[in-house]
């Protein structure tokens, strides 16, 4: 069984449970997990958890994230995307002739920092137990409640009346349909999202992905380990630890350790709550979690 990280370029139309599943194939192994789904239009960077990096999903999950969208000034959808049903702003035109370049960039960057975003009703985020796209494929509406989120930075901005591109640097829960849904309203008019491509995931860019046939491929020829990312590259901002060696069977068993049980640079202060990752023989053991008022470290998830 394969452990570690796969990103794969996911090609348009494709579901990220449809790369899974033709991922399962290929590898031979059920044990596939991802950190982050993209919507069946979006293209881009699919982070695949293989093996006992599944473990880390939702640490994953929660990773910055970029993005190259474009989206369409003058229409709306219930989607929020172009795949939806389309409803056309009989104002656009004359609202379009006040949008000047500067207008445009300074009203893009004015989502720049903490923002309150309401959700788009298609999507898996749940109310009252009920994903919010089980309502919306029932005619159902619900009032929801927007969520901060972090946009880090938008740049990149190119402009062609109706379409507008940009990249975009986001904290974790973005949704960029609804971006670019909010863009549109600022600019006195309605729009959707008309593309989209996930750049990286935290330190995971483009240029790390595979495709599906490029997997396949290596597959065939015996070399799928040549392009796995080992698990704690994508683990970088967590201190990290050896264990010492007579304490090898507390780790093994996922034992509580004091500091005197591991080798932990004396520059680094471990506050409260803060995961650190512990090596066994060189090898991504485990995480584990300082509890302060024990003043131990807990097993938070086991790898080895």
């Amino acid at each position: 069984m394969y452990d570690g990280i796969l990103p794969v370029y996911k090609e348009k139309d494709f579901t990220s449970f449809d790369v899974i599943a033709k991922m399962r194939g290929i590898l031979h192994q059920k044990k596939i997990g991802h950190a982050g789904t993209l919507d069946p239009m979006a293209t881009g960077v699919l982070v695949l958890l293989l093996g006992n990096a599944t473990k880390l999903s939702e640490l994953l999950t929660d990773h910055d994230k970029a993005y190259r969208a474009q989206l369409l000034l003058g229409v709306s959808s219930d989607t929020e995307d172009i795949s939806g049903n389309l409803v056309t702003d009989k104002n656009y035109e004359t609202i379009c002739k006040g949008l000047g370049q500067e207008l445009i960039t300074s009203t893009l960057r004015s989502f720049e920092g903490t923002i309150d975003q309401i959700p788009p009703m298609y999507s898996a985020i749940k109310k009252n137990g009920k994903k919010l796209y089980e309502y919306a494929r029932k005619g159902e509406t619900i009032e929801l409640e927007p969520r901060k989120v972090n946009i880090y930075k938008i740049c990149d901005i190119s402009i062609s009346l109706p379409y507008i591109s940009f990249t975009v640097y986001c904290g974790k829960g973005t949704y960029i349909r609804s971006l670019c849904r909010d863009i549109g309203i600022s600019l006195g008019t309605q729009a959707v999202m008309s593309s989209l491509e996930r750049i990286s995931v935290d330190e995971v860019t483009l240029s790390d992905t595979h495709t599906l046939d490029e997997i396949q491929s290596a597959s065939l020829c015996g070399r799928v380990e040549d392009i796995i990312i080992p698990t704690d590259r994508v683990l970088g901002k967590y201190p990290s630890a050896m264990i010492k060696p007579f304490a090898n069977k507390l780790l093994s068993n996922g034992n509580k350790l004091l500091k005197t049980d591991i080798s932990l640079s004396d520059e680094i202060a471990v506050n409260d709550n803060e995961i650190i990752r512990i090596y066994m023989d060189d090898k991504l053991y485990a995480l584990y979690r300082y509890d302060d008022s024990d003043n131990v470290f807990k097993a938070y998830k086991m790898l080895g």
